[in-house]
């Protein structure tokens, strides 16, 4: 377990950090966390210090401007991989991950899996304390996602994921452009697409108790286009002489899990 690295992405969080890295450790005492801070104003890059000065587990990356969340994981993967991290986490800093369910999305990559998703909407798994209006933006959101990249995922948007290093060093991160929470999708899709057995397993999303949303219209504006875009581009490659359409995965569903199979 000390060979997990928990990457956590901080933009204004310095009221959230610490009681959820107390969480983690609390859940999965052996892990290490990396604070990945796009210099918030509020602190939050000091704070991050001195919780590594006094916790060898937590180690910290501090960056110079915000620059989205997409780079900050990319930054993040790339830092555990020059260590020799063999198991990466993605887990938000306000809360709304609960890092009590790692040990089951751990245990999905011991199963077998190459990236194992958190998951809002398959069975056994919900949202908490939303406003109506943000879940049906992100039930949406999905459906529009499955259908538009034929991707066999119920929760592609999430950003709760394990993933073994040998895939993120399969992938090719150079080129996703995605700045902010369409990251998530862009990189899911290309797992599916290298033939990566992606699992999704049923967790508990629960908004966050202090500081605000980072999601905002443009952020939103970006995922519609670009899924669109890609879905687009898809589908006109198909029709090229000679294509050899890829088959779509199917879907397996094992006591509440969904699993993208090749």
């Amino acid at each position: 377990m000390n060979r997990v690295l928990v990457v956590v992405p901080t933009y204004d969080e310095r009221d959230n950090l610490e009681p959820v890295l107390a969480r983690l450790h609390a859940a999965l005492p052996d892990a290490h966390a990396l604070v990945v801070d796009d210099a918030s104003p509020d602190g939050t890059g000091e704070l991050a210090e001195r919780l590594a000065a006094a916790d060898p587990r937590v180690h910290v990356l501090r960056r110079p401007a915000k620059q989205g969340l997409g780079p900050a994981y990319v930054a993040g993967f790339r830092w555990a991989r020059a260590r020799g991290y063999p198991v990466l986490v993605e887990m938000d800093a306000d809360g709304s991950h609960h890092p009590e369910q790692l040990p089951a999305l751990l245990a999905a990559l011991d199963g077998g899996a190459d990236l194992v998703l958190g998951s809002r909407y398959v069975p056994g798994g919900r949202v908490e304390d939303w406003p109506a209006h943000r879940l049906l933006l992100s039930r949406a959101g999905n459906v529009w996602t499955r259908w538009s990249l034929r991707l066999p995922l119920a929760d592609a948007t999430g950003g709760f994921r394990a993933v073994r290093g040998e895939l993120v060093d399969r992938l090719p991160f150079d080129e996703v452009a995605s700045q902010g929470y369409c990251f998530q999708v862009d990189w899911a899709w290309r797992a599916v697409r290298a033939g990566a057995r992606v699992v999704e397993v049923p967790i508990t999303f629960t908004e966050r108790a202090r500081g605000r949303s980072k999601m905002t219209p443009s952020i939103v504006g970006e995922a519609l286009v670009r899924v669109t875009a890609w879905g687009l581009q898809d589908r006109l490659a198909d029709r090229l002489p000679g294509r050899v359409r890829r088959p779509v995965p199917g879907r397996v569903r094992d006591g509440g899990r969904s699993s993208a199979v090749r």
